[in-house]
């Protein structure tokens, strides 16, 4: 692609966590496509990345970092802006869905070690990460004068989550808190904050998770792609709504209508 790309990202650098694939990909291509640099962040998933940088080209650069582990969001933000020259949006999409059951699977195994383990990992990864870039980014905005954050929460945030996945609800109620605080605290200083609770989404992340009962129950009969979300993230990061700050915008397909 042409480095004069034109649109109305361009000029914008922007942070992507887990963007090797799944709705970050989409995100990446959605706001290289409207002009923006980008930072795909990515951690297991190497060889997702190296492709999707391959097929966007110019204006894209790979930044690793494993955000289940406390110190990485530090080195994820110092790497993303170096490699731009200084981050104006940051995008907290990484996340994953893992369990927190009450009980271990296996009755000789410890269940209170499974239920401690299912909570940290979900608030490490799903709420602490985000809010330790969260906080790289006011650092920086505040300093600019302006920036964007935009935290993909859930559905989950809202009505809670499985008997399951406790935690995974918990964490994301927690950034869904987190970003609205932000938009709150710092808008006078030019930084908005959005966050964005999708159901179920065409990923990974759903695979196999979607019965063909809960399909035919879906209003739209199908799940979400990832492209509806992507879409989304780039109207966000335009600045051509600032006063959507502090919103939460569902992205359920009618699914879940609050």
């Amino acid at each position: 692609m042409s480095e004069h790309t034109t649109g109305p990202l361009q000029g914008r650098r922007i942070l992507v966590t887990g963007a090797s694939k799944g709705i970050g990909a989409a995100i990446a291509r959605a706001v290289h496509r409207d002009g923006a640099e980008v930072a795909v962040h990515f951690n297991s998933d190497r060889t997702g990345a190296e492709a999707l940088a391959s097929e966007l080209g110019d204006r894209v650069h790979l930044v690793h970092g494993d955000l289940s582990t406390r110190e990485a969001a530090t080195q994820v933000w110092s790497a993303a802006s170096s490699a731009m020259g200084g981050v104006d949006t940051l995008v907290n999409n990484a996340g994953a869905w893992i369990a927190s059951p009450l009980e271990a699977e296996d009755a000789r195994a410890d269940g209170n070690e499974a239920w401690a383990e299912g909570w940290d990992a979900n608030m490490q990864l799903n709420l602490l990460s985000a809010a330790d870039l969260c906080r790289e980014a006011l650092l920086t905005f505040r300093e600019q004068g302006e920036g964007a954050v935009i935290n993909m929460t859930s559905r989950s945030a809202h009505r809670g989550d499985d008997a399951e996945h406790l935690a995974y609800g918990a964490a994301k109620a927690g950034l869904l808190s987190l970003t609205k605080g932000i938009a709150r605290g710092y808008g006078h200083l030019g930084v908005c904050a959005y966050a964005i609770a999708p159901g179920w989404v065409d990923t990974g992340l759903a695979a196999g998770a979607v019965s063909d009962e809960v399909l035919a129950g879906l209003p739209l009969r199908e799940v979400t792609p990832p492209e509806d979300v992507a879409e989304l993230v780039a109207f966000l990061a335009s600045s051509r709504a600032r006063h959507l700050t502090g919103s939460t915008i569902d992205v359920t397909g009618a699914d879940y209508v609050r």
